[in-house]
This record gives structure tokens, sequence and C-alpha cells, in this order.
């Protein structure tokens, strides 16, 4: 398995997108200010959202090289002659995914929180937010990623199956920073992010063995 996740973080970085979500989220945390404008007080109340929007975004960048060029190569056909599981396989992806992507959005979030002029106790919640939400956001873009494999239009078509599924995080993740936000809209960004996690590896490695089959 260690294995099968270091295999996953040397192919992120040698495809030359390591950087692309922590770029991608700076450039949307920069950005924003000048659509909405100067107004600090509303780009405080505005600016959560959109820093979610941008995680999920950020998220769905990796989500055609997760799964279809080892289709493509016949990579997932030599680990299933090992014996290595799908389920093992999308695990280690997850595990993957998320490690090349949360943690660089979570650093991201430092400066992208002053750029939105946002208090320094809505920052924390948003590092909360986004430490429960952001391994939820990497299994659903494995889950599509694994559903897509090998179809053309794969990209546009995930978008499409991600957003409405995403909802129930962005929501809970973005109130989870309102004022006066408390302890259930965290626990319920935990609930469905862990139920997504949980779920992952099963959805992607039955997806993974009927896109080899």
């Amino acid at each position: 398995m260690a294995s099968l996740i270091l295999r996953e973080l040397r192919l992120a970085a040698t495809s030359g997108n390591a950087l692309l979500p922590l770029i991608f989220f700076l450039l949307v945390a920069t950005l924003f200010p000048f659509a909405v404008g100067p107004d600090a007080p509303l780009l405080a109340r505005t600016g959560g959202g959109a820093l979610w929007m941008a995680a999920l975004l950020a998220a769905l960048l990796a989500v055609e090289r997760l799964v279809e060029p080892d289709r493509a190569s016949g990579v997932l056909d030599q680990l299933a002659v090992r014996g290595v599981p799908e389920e093992s396989v999308a695990l280690a992806k997850l595990a993957g995914h998320w490690l090349s992507f949360g943690p660089p959005v979570m650093l991201a979030a430092v400066p992208a929180a002053a750029l939105m002029k946002l208090p320094a106790d809505v920052l924390l919640r948003l590092e909360l937010g986004l430490l429960l939400g952001t391994p939820g956001l990497a299994a659903l873009t494995l889950i599509v990623g694994a559903v897509t494999a090998g179809l053309k239009g794969a990209g546009a078509l995930a978008g499409l199956l991600t957003l409405p599924v995403a909802v129930p995080i962005l929501i809970f993740g973005a109130g989870l920073m309102e004022r006066g936000g408390d302890a259930g809209a965290a626990k319920l960004l935990a609930a469905v992010s862990l139920l997504l996690v949980a779920a992952a590896p099963f959805a992607a490695g039955a997806a993974i063995r009927a896109a080899r089959d």
C-alpha cells in the first residue's frame, strides 16, 4: 500500500501538476476581490464561499490523471495480475490525491484569507473545514475519475457529475465559516466527508474493474 501511495505522489510530481491546485486556489483568491470590489465587509461575507468553490475546482484538476492513464497504459491490468485488489488501488489513489491536493490548499488558504479580508477566527474555521472537507472532495474526485475513465470529454462530464454531489460539502463548509458557526456544521461536514471516503475505495474499485474489463 505504501509503495502504491508513493507512486501516486511521484506521478503527481512528475506530471507537472503538483503545484496546480495551490496556484489555482491562489489565483481565485487574487481575482475574486477585483470582481467584487474593495469592500472589506462584502469580501469577508462572500470570500468563504468563493474559497470553497476554489477548493472543489482545485480537487477536480486531477480528475483525468487519476485513473485513465493507468487504464490506458495497462498498469491496472498488471496490478490485477499480481493480485492487488482494485479497492486497494483505489485507496492508494485516494490517499495520494489528498496528500498532493489537501495540504497545499490548506497552506494556500492563509494568503488567500488575507486577500479576502477574512478575520483570524474565520481563517481558523476555514482551515478546520478544509481539514475535514478536502478528504471528501478527493474521494468524490476519485470516484468520478474512475467512472469516467476512457470516456470522451471526461473532464467536462466529471464536472457535471461532481458539482451536484459536492453541494453538501460546500454548504457545511461555508456554514462553518459564518459568524457563530457551531460544532453542528463541523460534525455534518465531517460526516459527509467520512461517508465519501469510506465509499470511495469500493465505488472506484468497482469502476476500475469495469473499465479494465
